[in-house]
């Protein structure tokens, strides 16, 4: 089973671009800063996230998720490897969004409240959750 569950807040907005397919596709890619919750002296308290989201997950988010705001994001791990053009070889991991959910209100934002949940298998005819 492969099942992420990050509670944390987001260190840059939300970008997206938009896939090369003939229906392109969505995805949006932001970060994460999860505190953990012991520490050994000297060892860093925050672990940083990548976090990617497809289709209409990936356009809620852009539109919605804002530097510093705390979410929760339910997804899996992804493992990518690759070369560059000099034959180094580079990885990197990545949280693939499943649910990605506001884990504060609007108002401890100093905002107008709306609805707490975005997930991320919308189809293409259904309406935003609010």
């Amino acid at each position: 089973m492969n099942k992420v569950v990050l509670l944390g807040r987001l260190t840059r907005d939300p970008e997206v671009r938009y896939s090369q397919s003939a229906n392109p596709v969505a995805v949006a890619r932001y970060g994460i800063a999860v505190r953990r919750q012991f520490t050994k002296q000297g060892e860093p308290d925050v672990d940083f996230f990548n976090i990617v989201s497809f289709g209409k997950a990936g356009e809620f988010a852009e539109k919605y998720f804002k530097k510093g705001q705390m979410v929760a994001i339910v997804g899996r791990l992804q493992v990518n490897t690759w070369e560059d053009a000099q034959k180094v070889k580079h990885t990197s991991v990545d949280v693939v969004v499943e649910e990605q959910h506001f884990a504060e209100s609007r108002r401890e934002e100093g905002v107008q409240p709306m609805s707490t949940i975005a997930p991320a298998n919308l189809d293409e005819d259904d309406d935003m959750p609010f």
